[in-house]
């Protein structure tokens, strides 16, 4: 399936006032590679997400989208530390909250009543012994003690004919007798079961035939414009950026290197990573020959270049660019970029995708 897909969707979905959900300062991730020895992931990262609205984390693979998305709900492995920065969220009762302070209790209440997480391998995610109910079941008594059976029951009900299936059929099966589409849809449920206002998923479409991503897409977008809730979604697919984000960060070496709107970010790129990264998507129509991909390979952890990580593959890259980092910095409303250089990026052709 493939169309043109519309990058114009507002900024503010949800309305025309900001309401920051989390605030996110100088923050760091290392990764403990022996017993004395650390290896920097994400770097000073500065962000604010708004409430109701979609954040896409887009990138190359191990370029640290995952272990920022994992960090805000402190869900790194164990070899994971946040060596620096600070991570505030706006509680329910309009109070910040300072996620790296909470205890274990605080932490495990923290996630699934303010925060969720889908990860992509739904198979892994999903106990394999446990009927889909008793999944539902277990996650809710553990958070909400005054739910009784009957509520339980009609909860995961609702969520689930919310994602389109069915819970005569679900909820007394085993994920085996589940699709790979139906095991990510019932992820989502659970992911919503106690109404988070933040929902973290990695790469909720990977592995899915496009037929089935285009489900979980619609799914999803119906879901936020129902539920409300702030979603930032890891993934390399751009075409799924564009149809569900309203905000593109690009990262690269552990950084964000660019941040805009979805339509700045597609149309008015300003980091030679994200021009780069749209380039080498195939176009629906017109020359399959213009697809190019981004030369070189991502530098690995502990081994960044210095100066910009990303000169060594930039076509524009100057001299500066080898012995300066740049700052991320404002380009225009809502728009920054981590680029000497970025007045002068040009897409020079429109940046049409293949939709999901």
């Amino acid at each position: 399936m493939a169309s043109t897909v519309d990058y114009s969707m507002p900024a503010e979905r949800g309305g025309s006032a900001r309401e920051t959900l989390v605030e996110i300062r100088n923050l760091s991730v290392d990764y403990k590679t022996g017993r004395k020895t650390t290896v920097s992931v994400v770097k000073d990262v500065n962000l604010d997400l708004y409430a109701g609205e979609s954040l896409a984390l887009v990138g190359e693979s191990g370029c640290g989208k995952t272990t920022l998305a994992l960090a805000i709900l402190r869900l790194l492995p164990k070899l994971g530390v946040i060596s620096e920065g600070s991570i505030r969220f706006r509680h329910r009762n309009g109070s910040m909250i300072d996620v790296l302070a909470l205890r274990k209790e605080e932490l495990r209440q923290f996630r699934w009543t303010e925060s969720s997480v889908v990860y992509q391998g739904a198979m892994n995610s999903l106990n394999p012994l446990m009927r889909i109910r008793s999944q539902f079941t277990e996650t809710i008594k553990a958070h909400r003690k005054d739910m009784s059976a009957e509520q339980i029951e009609a909860r995961a009900t609702e969520l689930l004919e919310l994602v389109q299936l069915e819970p005569a059929r679900v909820l007394p099966a085993y994920p085996h007798e589940l699709s790979g589409g139906m095991r990510q849809r019932v992820l989502l449920a659970l992911g919503l079961v106690l109404d988070p206002q933040l929902v973290v998923l990695d790469e909720p479409t990977t592995a899915l035939d496009i037929l089935t991503q285009r489900s979980v897409v619609e799914v999803l977008r119906r879901l936020q414009d129902e539920l409300h809730f702030t979603m930032v979604f890891v993934t390399h697919d751009l075409p799924l950026a564009a149809e569900l984000a309203d905000r593109v960060a690009t990262m690269y070496g552990g950084r964000i290197v660019e941040l805009g709107d979805v339509h700045d970010t597609f149309y008015n790129p300003k980091h030679p990573y994200t021009i780069g990264l749209i380039k080498a998507v195939p176009p629906v129509s017109g020359d399959p020959l213009a697809v190019a991909s981004v030369s070189g390979a991502p530098p690995a952890f502990g081994e960044l270049p210095s100066g910009c990580a990303f000169h060594p593959r930039c076509p524009f890259a100057q001299s500066r660019c080898s012995a300066e980092d740049p700052p991320l910095e404002v380009i225009d409303l809502h728009h920054e970029a981590a680029c000497f250089f970025a007045d002068e990026m040009s897409l020079q052709r429109k940046p049409v995708v293949a939709d999901v």
